[in-house]
């Protein structure tokens, strides 16, 4: 393992200010609300302004395939902004998850994500961990068949990457999702929205060969980075939360006075920074393919999913019966750090591979 340094650059803290600048102007609480009833209408608006005007889905694309060549931490950066803003946006799905798994490959298709012409999905559960079982679909002569169901980011994908088994093993398939069958499940999170798809002999062009490695490695990122969207759910929890119990006052004295909710405040501020430096050494590490990068994912994962549940609760709980209403935004937050939980695999999965991971015999 080397040094590995924490600390937000200037180019970090630089992209930090336009990405939050863009979500404040475009991604107000209310219209994150209406995606409950139906109304997507924010969603491929704000994916341009993230993807195509600030360049952003193609953050890890190396320059050579057309992509701005940057690494997990300025990744991390961005996802810390979107759980921020809980922002419907396919940024971890797409330009995460998907594009690592075509790196290298050659395809096209890579520098069409980096562009923000075209938008794909992985189409394994969103509960799949790099680590576990993985399911595919079966290939005969490029055609597809199979079912998977609660695929994140395939209703605002126009492209699919299938894994699927063939006489060769597994392999990466790209199927137009013109040529798929997608269900929409109503989520907890309807910010990322979970879909079920179907394939019936569905024509896929074959973008990787060795399709499980691609996919476990595309599996590890979005492990890593997620961590840096759950900081950013629980952050904003936490700031919003300190901001209202300064205000807000009962018996004749500011709620923030009371001894025992300074003490929650103090243990939840606690555990946030935990989760930041958990969350910022995960990304470094996956940025510098650093050896240490899978147990570093397991440690974020198995400590920040917790925490953002932790703190939306706080959240809810501590603005009172304000914070249980429709209208306040805590609910949305909530709701994203409780699916973010079993993403790619639970803290609990997590926990076993470390005792893996560091040999720590089970008893």
């Amino acid at each position: 393992m080397t040094d590995v340094d924490l600390l937000y650059t200037e180019v970090e803290d630089d992209l930090r200010a336009v990405v939050r600048s863009v979500l404040t102007a475009h991604c107000e609480p209310g219209a994150v609300t209406a995606l409950y009833d139906g109304d997507r209408a924010l969603v491929d608006g704000l994916w341009k302004n993230i993807a195509v005007d600030l360049g952003l889905a193609g953050l890890l694309v190396p320059e050579a395939d057309g992509g701005a060549g940057a690494s997990a931490r300025e990744a991390a950066v961005v996802l810390e902004e979107l759980g921020r803003f809980v922002a419907p946006v396919p940024f971890l799905t797409s330009a995460v998850v998907a594009t690592t798994a075509l790196l290298g490959s050659g395809s096209a298709l890579l520098g069409q994500l980096a562009a923000g012409e075209r938008t794909a999905a992985l189409t394994v559960p969103l509960t799949t961990a790099a680590h576990g079982a993985l399911p595919t679909a079966s290939a005969d002569d490029g055609r597809l068949t199979g079912t998977v169901t609660s695929v994140a980011g395939a209703l605002e994908a126009d492209v699919l990457l299938v894994p699927a088994t063939g006489p060769e093993g597994i392999a990466l398939y790209a199927v137009s999702t013109a040529d798929a069958r997608l269900t929409a499940v109503v989520s907890l999170d309807m910010t990322r929205q979970l879909a079920d798809l179907e394939l019936d002999g569905a024509a896929g062009e074959l973008v990787v060969a060795d399709g499980e490695a691609a996919v476990r490695r595309a599996l590890a990122a979005g492990t890593a980075l997620l961590a840096s969207e759950q900081y950013g759910v629980a952050r904003w929890c936490l700031d919003e939360t300190v901001a209202y119990l300064r205000e807000r006052r009962q018996f004749g004295r500011v709620v923030g006075g009371f001894q025992a909710i300074k003490h929650r405040l103090a243990d939840l501020y606690t555990a946030v920074e935990s989760g930041n430096a958990a969350a910022r050494y995960a990304a470094a590490t996956l940025a510098t393919d650093d050896a240490d990068a899978p147990v570093a994912a397991s440690v974020a994962q198995a400590f920040c999913s917790d925490l953002a549940v932790h703190a939306g609760e706080e959240a809810v709980q501590l603005h009172g019966g304000m914070g249980m209403t429709w209208e306040h935004p805590a609910h949305l937050y909530l709701k994203r750090a409780k699916a973010d939980q079993l993403a790619f695999g639970t803290a609990g999965a997590h926990r076993v591979r470390l005792s893996e991971l560091v040999e720590v015999p089970r008893p």
